[in-house]
């Protein structure tokens, strides 16, 4: 019986032995290793934001009445899922935007004491008129929608 311990021990002894010690070494390998993809995931997205793809739903669409627009003022309006900005300046006159800022996509609302676009994120400001870049991180103006107004009805389309 002797022998038989003896050559079952001889056979068991080709796999290796896992100690403690590398149990503990394995596992805080993992612990860093998943530490640092966790810190750096939100890093690289705020970094590298996502290209945001088209969904469809482009058509003209009625936002509302001219009476809903006053005169400086501005109005962020889900057309199709998507925001757009409306605004009414002396100047300009009805406008459409993409209410989306081109920095990292938050959305962007009327600044009613600067008479601005104002993406409230990171303080971009854009111009009413033309949507372009006054101030701030935004890398480009904002989209402009084609807007028309058929009697006091006013639509936009989306491209």
């Amino acid at each position: 019986m002797g022998q038989q311990n003896q050559a079952g021990d001889a056979a068991g002894s080709h796999a290796p032995k896992l100690h403690r010690r590398q149990v503990v070494i394995y596992l805080l390998g993992f612990s860093v290793v998943a530490t640092l993809g966790g810190v750096l995931t939100p890093i690289i997205g705020y970094l590298w934001p996502p290209t945001r793809a088209s969904t469809g739903g482009s058509g003209r669409v009625e936002i509302g009445k001219t009476a809903d627009f006053p005169a400086g003022q501005g109005k962020v309006i889900p057309v199709n899922d998507k925001p757009v900005i409306v605004v009414n300046t002396a100047p300009g006159g009805l406008r459409a935007f993409s209410a989306i800022c081109t920095h990292l996509g938050c959305i962007v609302n009327w600044d009613e004491t600067r008479r601005l676009i104002l993406c409230p994120c990171h303080d971009g400001l854009f111009n009413p008129s033309t949507g372009a870049v006054i101030s701030g991180p935004p890398p480009s103006p904002l989209p402009q929608l084609e807007l028309t107004v058929e009697g006091d009805a006013v639509y936009v389309r989306q491209a």
